[in-house]
């Protein structure tokens, strides 16, 4: 991060996750699963006011650097919580907009956060319209599966782009009709953000559409 400006994102795989700003730019509860340095949680924090924001982190040791990485104090409209993040998506029931899925350990993605049964959780733990966004390892050679087990949770409304400057592959899928917004209002979508989130969402935008083209013509030709 920017000492000079802790809240912002420099990672490419955070601005493609943040990509769920095009089909809702203002949700009103946001879960994520995995701290890290928490720069989602700074992003959305600042630029979301409106939301409440709950975050699952299962290593204590992670937590306990907040301070170091400019994390906010918990409140009323912020936690982090010390658990694993399959047990708060199992608990939960309708009750988030976005769910954004990034945790890992020393050994890639646990499995308890790639199941099929972990993937079911979080379309329940969805809203109406809501959307869960995962970080996958694009090199890992399971990743194919784990895209097969979100297709299956979200009945095919998911859509898969490479991150920004990374090797990883960046999963949106819904609860509802929202990937299938036509194009013309994503782009005006695009244009009605923020100047800063539109010129950091636009290339995001973009590969989302082309990956939507791609996707239908494949179903076409089968």
């Amino acid at each position: 991060m920017y000492l000079s400006a802790p809240d912002e994102l420099l990672l490419g795989y955070t601005i493609t996750m943040m990509g769920f700003l095009l089909f809702n730019d203002n949700p009103k509860s946001i879960a994520m699963i995995g701290l890290g340095g928490g720069s989602m949680l700074k992003y959305c924090y600042r630029h979301l006011p409106h939301a409440a924001i709950v975050v699952a982190e299962n290593n204590p040791d992670v937590i306990a650097l907040r301070k170091h990485f400019h994390i906010p104090e918990d409140s009323d409209r912020m936690q982090i919580r010390c658990m694993d993040g399959g047990k708060l998506v199992r608990d939960a029931d309708g009750d988030y907009d976005i769910l954004l899925v990034d945790g890992f350990d020393r050994s890639g993605q646990p499995p308890q956060l790639c199941s099929q049964m972990f993937y079911d959780d979080c379309y329940q733990a969805l809203a109406q319209e809501g959307m869960m966004i995962v970080n996958l390892l694009g090199n890992n050679k399971d990743t194919g599966v784990y895209l097969d087990r979100i297709q299956c949770s979200f009945d095919g409304a998911v859509v898969a782009i490479d991150a920004r400057e990374s090797g990883n592959r960046i999963v949106f899928a819904c609860k509802g009709p929202l990937l299938d917004t036509a194009e013309q209002t994503l782009n005006k979508r695009l244009k009605d953000l923020s100047p800063r989130n539109a010129l950091m969402l636009r290339l995001t935008a973009q590969n989302i559409m082309q990956q939507r083209r791609n996707d239908r013509l494949a179903a076409a030709l089968a």
